[in-house]
């Protein structure tokens, strides 16, 4: 036991897997544990390097190892697959191992253990989304149903709710279809409260955060997305600049380069997709701001929109300008400065500002 100090661990609901290596690499214990049993082996074992594949749980038993003296260390899971010795045998013991021999790499990058309370705001964002498209897939539904009788009331969620409380007194309608209309409408209605609900939890704390303020004085970055990258991203400064950043949001090009020629294709949507999806849709609006601003009052970063929107079109520009926000907020983020979108009109920028 006192061999032992670099422990790989593979995480399931019940049951965790552990491959130990001494201090040469050399595996020296391998075991399936409960969890439970595995809480107390771990408590047992000297001050050891734990190595974590990213999931649901990983932050909890990451927290609760470094609190029991231990150094815990969370990976990707991408990062730990390449070292899986058998692709086709994948079970418990092998990714254990596999989690060992990737976190005793020199050039292994890590992922920052989110706090309690980060991990508490993203859980109202979960839900949040849950029950959105729960929403979605109800009016879905109710649409189908519709038009079955043939009736539509267009595309709009809107008009569909609008209507609602029409077609349940409508007696072209049959009894039971009314009936199930108006049960439908009462859950669209909980559905919206609980969203409600849910955003509202959201702006309260990003109002609380200094950060989330910050970045929410950029154009098209609202309290859910400034919320959203608070809680999510524990230190930016983990990232070496924006682009890095911005690539682990997945809105950079993939490449498939060779022999000196670089080949960029489309993005790599790798990363966080709720926040990668929430930057893409901010991006929206600052596109018909830009767009609806007189060419005499736009901004630099505008001028730049509005000319690229006219060379690449709609969608190529809408995640350009997630990129460019990105960018943004890793700067608000990492050096703790205010956004400034006029810092360009002067000659010499103060230090307390982010230049476009």
């Amino acid at each position: 036991m006192d061999e032992i100090t670099t422990v790989g661990v593979d995480l399931a609901k019940e049951v965790i897997a552990v491959c130990g290596a001494d201090r040469a690499g050399r595996i020296v214990f391998t075991r399936v544990f409960r969890r439970n049993a595995f809480a107390t082996w771990a408590v047992r074992l000297p001050p050891c390097e734990f190595g974590l594949e990213a999931c649901g749980a990983s932050h909890y038993w990451a927290r609760w190892l470094a609190a029991q003296g231990h150094r815990p260390r969370i990976m990707a899971a991408e990062f730990v697959k390449p070292f899986r010795k058998s692709q086709g045998a994948k079970n418990d013991r092998n990714d254990a191992e596999a989690v060992l021999t990737a976190v005793r790499q020199p050039n292994m990058r890590f992922v920052a253990i989110k706090s309690v309370e980060q991990q508490a705001v993203l859980a109202w964002h979960c839900m949040r989304q849950g029950w959105i498209e729960e929403r979605t897939a109800l009016i879905n539904r109710i649409r189908g149903q519709l038009g079955e009788f043939g009736i539509w009331v267009g595309r709009s969620a809107e008009v569909l709710t609008r209507a609602l409380p029409r077609l349940e007194q409508d007696e072209a309608l049959p009894v039971l279809v009314r009936r199930l209309l108006r049960q439908a409408h009462e859950q669209l209605t909980v559905l919206n409260g609980r969203i409600g609900s849910c955003e509202a939890e959201i702006k309260l704390h990003a109002k609380a955060s200094q950060a989330a303020r910050r970045i929410e004085a950029i154009t098209g970055v609202g309290a859910i997305t400034s919320g959203a990258i608070v809680a999510t991203v524990t230190d930016a400064r983990d990232f070496k600049n924006g682009r890095q950043f911005s690539a682990w949001v997945g809105l950079v090009p993939k490449q498939s380069s060779t022999g000196g020629k670089s080949r960029l294709g489309k993005i790599t949507k790798r990363g966080d997709t709720y926040l990668r999806c929430l930057l893409t849709q901010g991006a929206r609006s600052t596109l018909q701001v830009a767009l609806r601003r007189l060419p005499d009052k736009r901004s630099r970063l505008e001028q730049w929109i509005v000319a690229l929107f006219a060379r690449v079109g709609y969608h190529r520009t809408l995640v350009a300008i997630a990129n460019k926000h990105a960018r943004i907020i890793w700067a608000i983020l990492a050096k703790g400065e205010a956004y400034d979108p006029d810092a360009w009109q002067r000659t010499t920028a103060a230090p307390s500002v982010v230049s476009v």
